[in-house]
């Protein structure tokens, strides 16, 4: 059955394109965000981070700030409440940098030193900027490169397979008819979302209140608990509206901070990063240095695939940038091997940043398999065919579905890719040389244990509550679209609340499983409830509600293979007089489960897309190597891509329900970005015949290259 009213068109709800439920909120300015909301006797926290790469803290001279106007406190190593960063908590063992203002080491550039408090969050700017602090400075090194002195093979873990292996990989090297042995870079780059971080606490009746901007309210509160030693019960956090996560959005020092502050001043404080802050407190994706080896024969069947991925971390956290772990889902070989190492400097530690591990890794495997392709004289499309695992190539499991290959079929007609005339250097308008590219996409899809309550109101409405995070991916209007589907009323009819952690464990809004998640809890609830209602009788005045909780149902999921898929396909231009390299149109299809709703879906791949074009022609944060520090850490000096550098970017899909899920979904966050570097990189290998293993591709390296193309021929 299909209605309509106004712009809003149901069919079932899920599967049809709905408007945001909170959408004419957010357009109007009605929707508060966490720096937004109004608390009585609020103050205001202004973060003083450290200027040297290295060393100690010797004093911090408050006594002149605190006459300044208007500043209440100043907290440092010498008078900051204690807290416990020895903890275990959701991800494993914080960042040392939670734990803000414990000791006078200085670890990085950027690290947390002091905060002042004051009335106006201008009072607070100009006493912070007026602060004086000193240092004992020791001798830093941020320098990163391949294989450099120190660099280890972390242990494995539960969330990290360091190293795998599969037969004989130099014996088949050796056996290839055709050898690729290739070395690509990454930049660090850095996720700064449209809204910065902002979080405001309070103490209230003896339970700590935080207004925070987060990926998950309940992930939040249970850090915060641990940290300042508290009972969970007494932690509440709060995070309706968020302006984009990325994977930075987690427990971070302006939080702790804020904290610290009202549990001092015994009244409510705001802290909000600023950009230039947002450089070193929050994380970044790390720079990789990756080294493809790949050996087929003469057909293009692989029969060696060798995958080695290197990434920078701090001296006091270690995280890996799983580069390596594209390999182990999408191609098989004879000998197949991946392994990530890593290298400790004097840096703030990186974090999970959009596709984090894939889309770094899937620029260096799909250029290298472009690579394979030009050398065997095979197209890229069917060098991907040939070699199309029937079963994990490193697990042996079944996939729950691939159909990598129905993407590529789809793209190739809607991209006109058997127009292509594969010899590059051909096509050209004017001083602009033409090329296409495609690349292979994929992403895991999880799910994990969610808890959610849904009450039948008397009115005959119905009120969903779960601690999910909305940051911007149109989650609110899935799970609205979800539950109305499940109960068999109109969305106009449910009411979905989230990102209150009083609302009871939930996933974070990250790895692609928030909406496969929320979405399972809630359609758990909504079973029972009918069942409730289905016994007959009236509804109280305090409604009939129902709590789930996945965690037995998950947990009995048969092992498999569980990922999304995409093609990536991109035609560029490369002006030849100047080397600046235009994308004149992309189309991603994908594979990603069963769609709830179109019109947001589209966007989220759009996105990523869009993120897939900076990442390969424009961002590159730049280290100094004296100093330790950035140069230009504003939004300024790091270039990404805007509304000029964007052409027609089309995004679709193929039919990809995961039968395992109850509403079939498998997620789409992350996707979008993977494999559209590559794309372009062979695009622009096409256009002009040279490959570029380094990102960006910029002008000068476009110019150089060819110069050196020419003299070379």
């Amino acid at each position: 059955m299909t209605t309509t009213t106004g712009t809003l068109t149901t069919a079932g709800s899920v599967g049809s394109a709905h408007v945001r439920v909170e959408g004419r909120a957010k357009v109007t300015g009605a929707a508060r965000y966490a720096a937004d909301l109004p608390f009585a006797e609020l103050a205001h926290g202004w973060m003083v981070l450290s200027t040297v790469a290295r060393g100690r803290v010797r004093s911090v001279e408050s006594a002149p700030v605190l006459a300044m106007p208007g500043v209440l406190t100043v907290l440092h190593h010498g008078n900051a409440p204690r807290v416990d960063g020895d903890y275990v908590g959701t991800l494993g063992r914080p960042d040392p940098i939670v734990a803000c203002f414990q000791d006078d080491h200085v670890p990085c550039a950027g690290w947390p030193v002091a905060l002042v408090v004051a009335q106006t969050p201008e009072q607070a700017r100009e006493a912070a900027e007026a602060l004086a602090v000193q240092y004992d400075e020791e001798s830093h090194d941020v320098a990163f490169y391949a294989g450099r002195p120190g660099t280890y093979t972390p242990e494995s873990s539960p969330m990290l397979q360091a190293e795998t292996l599969k037969g004989d990989l130099e014996a088949e090297l050796a056996a290839s008819a055709v050898v690729v042995d290739a070395e690509y870079t990454t930049p660090q780059e850095h996720h700064h979302t449209l809204e910065p971080h902002a979080a405001t606490a309070r103490w209230e009746g003896g339970r700590l209140e935080v207004v925070d901007s987060n990926q998950g309210s309940m992930w939040v509160a249970d850090e915060l608990a641990k940290l300042f030693s508290l009972d969970p019960a007494a932690v509440r956090v709060r995070s309706e509206h968020v302006g984009g996560g990325f994977g930075s959005k987690g427990v971070r020092p302006h939080q702790v901070c804020a904290v610290m502050a009202a549990t001092v001043l015994h009244r409510p404080v705001r802290v909000v990063l600023t950009r230039r802050q947002m450089f070193t407190a929050v994380g970044y994706r790390s720079p990789t240095a990756q080294r493809v080896r790949l050996g087929a024969d003469a057909d293009g069947r692989l029969r060696a695939l060798d995958h080695q991925a290197q990434n920078l971390t701090s001296r006091v956290y270690e995280f890996v940038e799983q580069s390596a772990s594209i390999g182990r889902v999408m191609y098989d070989a004879d000998a197949h091997h991946t392994v990530h190492r890593v290298v400790p400097l004097d840096v703030a530690t990186p974090t999970w940043m959009r596709a984090p591990g894939e889309a770094p890794g899937s620029f260096a495997l799909e250029s290298a398999l472009d690579e394979l392709a030009e050398k065997c004289g095979v197209d890229p499309i069917v060098l991907r065919s040939r070699n199309e695992p029937v079963s994990g190539p490193v697990s042996g499991l079944p996939f729950s579905s691939r159909n990598v290959l129905a993407c590529f079929r789809e793209g190739a007609r809607r991209f006109g890719w058997a127009d292509r005339d594969p010899r590059p250097g051909l096509r050209r308008e004017g001083r602009w040389l033409l090329g296409t590219g495609t690349a292979a996409a994929t992403y895991p899809s999880g799910a994990a244990p969610s808890t959610a309550a849904v009450t039948a109101e008397a009115d005959g409405t119905f009120t969903v509550r779960i601690a999910a995070a909305d940051i911007g991916t149109g989650a609110r209007t899935a799970l609205t679209l979800i539950a109305a589907d499940a109960l068999e009323v109109r969305p106009d009819r449910v009411r979905v609340r989230i990102a209150d952690s009083d609302f009871g464990p939930a996933m974070i809004a990250g790895g692609s499983m928030g909406t496969r998640s929320w979405g399972w809890a809630v359609m758990t609830a909504v079973d029972e409830l009918q069942d409730q209602l289905a016994l007959g009788g009236d509804i109280p005045p305090e409604g009939i509600t129902v709590r789930s909780d996945t965690s037995a149902a998950v947990a009995a999921l048969a092992a498999k293979e569980r990922h999304s898929f995409g093609a990536q396909f991109a035609e560029v231009a490369v002006d030849t007089s100047s080397g600046e390299v235009r994308v004149r149109r992309m189309l991603g299809i994908f594979a990603a489960g069963r769609i709830v709703n179109p019109l947001t879906a589209r966007s989220q791949f759009v996105g990523g897309m869009t993120w897939g074009i900076s990442m390969a022609l424009h961002e590159e944060a730049v280290r100094d190597q004296a100093s330790g520090s950035h140069v230009s850490a504003d939004l300024a000096g790091y270039h990404f891509a805007a509304n000029a550098d964007v052409p027609l970017v089309e995004a679709d899909w193929v039919d990809d329900p995961d039968a395992d899920d109850p509403v079939g979904i498998k997620g789409i966050g992350e996707i979008g970005i993977v494999g559209a570097a590559a794309a372009i990189a062979n695009a622009v290998w096409h256009a002009t015949g040279v490959r570029h293993r380094h990102l960006p591709i910029r002008p000068d390296r476009v110019l150089l290259s060819g110069s050196r193309d020419t003299a070379s021929g």
